[in-house]
């Protein structure tokens, strides 16, 4: 096979060889190093390769006796420039970390290893994963390649970008305010957010928290189950991991199953949301209807879910990074100086009545459920903009005075705690991808897979990637 054979091959399919020994892990990682030769100068998501690592690690791949769900057995992924990766470069996208080398794997690095991936290389994410839109003063911006002029998302926004264009069969990301499922929507890939726990996360300053979590990122939602196969278990140094599932992901997100009751929503009813991108995720909700799903308009309570947020999420600011502020202020970009400092302003009573908005927020969503089997609305309220545009100030007559107000769609689901995915539903009349979120209730990625999987068939957009990049004037 060519190496723009095994580019084109989806993560399951490329397994398969590997498993069957029809072709070898050092054929794939010659593949994606032309391929990210040939494409990233244009798009700038892979700032950092250790191929040299990824070839020796290729010859000491030993299969299982009996290799379970989630055995990659010598894929080449990229992992977020956001895990540790033993004896590579990782910056955090960070001018502090810009030589760091850390001596060991993040836990979820090292699961995907004993589950046979091979990592060659970092994606691009901004400073500490901070912002929606990929760029850092380390390596520069991310591009789309869907349109070079504009951006990818983020904070995953170098992952997405890889796999739309061929660079890599996987991808690890991460998510708190929608750094997994943004640039998914952006990029026309998938992503999605799992249940706190699900996914093992590194050993950071809290353990305990429920804000960020690690994902996996795929071309489509069996790749990507795949990948969740991949990092999903329980662990010593994670307390909150829960248990690999009896049936594997990957099993469910092969036997879709159309939800029966669906509720949709262009807004969650807090904010404001572009018309394009509301009409588009509208039309994707009438198809699912059109296969038999019953369609509402309906949604949780969101009320108060975005200062919740805010606070909550500038409180895990304080916990993760205030030493930062500390010794390195004139070394961090604005945003992570806004919140860091907002968190630091906090009273105890403000945080206490933000855990306890989420909580009700949580009882609210579990209520919700029990009529509907999943929440589908938009993922991002705008379609890809300007690249050298840092956030979203306003859509319409409505402007947001931070950078963190106009993820407040992906942000609201955060805080309850349920898994969600962002699948590509259509494009914008200029061309550019909008992603459909679709919701279900805590550890239900089983059903949440099965159902992605049926929209996905419906949408019949699975397959578009990947694609070269193309330049804002093509």
């Amino acid at each position: 096979m060519t190496s723009s054979d095994l580019i084109s091959l989806s993560a399951r399919e490329a397994v398969g060889l590997l498993r069957r020994g029809e072709v070898s892990p050092r054929d794939l990682i010659d593949a994606a190093a032309d391929r990210i030769a040939s494409v990233d100068p244009a798009v700038n998501a892979v700032p950092t390769l250790c191929l040299e690592l990824a070839r020796d690690a290729a010859e000491n791949i030993t299969p299982p006796e009996d290799p379970g769900p989630g055995w990659l057995a010598g894929l080449p992924i990229l992992v977020k420039d956001l895990n540790d990766v033993a004896g590579v470069r990782t910056t955090y996208g960070s001018p502090i970390f810009a030589d760091h080398v850390p001596d060991n794997d993040d836990l979820m690095v090292a699961r995907l290893k004993r589950n046979g991936a091979i990592v060659m290389g970092k994606s691009n994410t901004p400073e500490f994963g901070a912002g929606a839109n990929t760029f850092n003063e380390v390596f520069g911006k991310t591009r789309n390649p869907w349109n070079t002029d504009m951006t990818c998302g983020g904070s995953s926004g170098g992952a997405a970008v890889a796999l739309a264009t061929g660079m890599t069969w996987l991808a690890t990301g991460s998510d708190l305010g929608g750094s997994l499922r943004t640039p998914a929507s952006f990029c026309s890939v998938v992503g999605m957010r799992p249940t706190p726990g699900r996914v093992l996360s590194g050993l950071g300053s809290d353990p305990f928290q429920t804000l960020s979590v690690n994902g996996p990122m795929g071309r489509n939602v069996a790749d990507m189950a795949l990948m969740l196969d991949a990092e999903t278990g329980l662990d010593p140094y994670y307390p909150l991991a829960l248990p690999a599932p009896e049936t594997s992901f990957e099993s469910a997100a092969l036997s879709p199953v159309l939800p029966k009751r669906i509720g949709f929503s262009p807004d969650l009813g807090i904010g404001p949301v572009d018309k394009e991108v509301a009409d588009i995720c509208r039309a994707a909700a009438e198809k699912l209807a059109g296969a038999g799903a019953t369609v509402e308009e309906s949604c949780p309570d969101f009320t108060g879910a975005l200062d919740t947020f805010q606070v909550l999420r500038a409180a895990l600011f304080v916990t993760g990074r205030a030493a930062l502020l500390e010794n390195h202020r004139d070394k961090l970009k604005p945003e992570m100086i806004w919140n860091i400092e907002k968190g630091m302003k906090l009273t105890a009573g403000e945080i206490g009545r933000a855990q306890n908005e989420r909580a009700r927020l949580s009882e609210r969503a579990a209520q919700w459920f029990e009529s509907h089997d999943v929440l589908a609305c938009p993922v991002a309220i705008v379609p890809p903009f300007d690249v050298d545009i840092r956030y979203v100030e306003s859509v319409g007559d409505h402007g947001f005075d931070n950078y963190v107000d106009w993820l407040y769609i992906v942000a609201a689901i955060t805080l309850t705690g349920c898994p969600a995915i962002s699948v590509p539903c259509g494009f914008t009349s200029s061309g550019l991808p909008v992603g459909l979120q679709l919701v279900a209730p805590p550890r239900s990625e089983a059903a949440l897979l099965s159902m992605a999987a049926s929209a996905e068939e419906i949408f019949g957009l699975s397959g578009q990637v990947p694609i070269d990049p193309r330049p804002g004037d093509a």
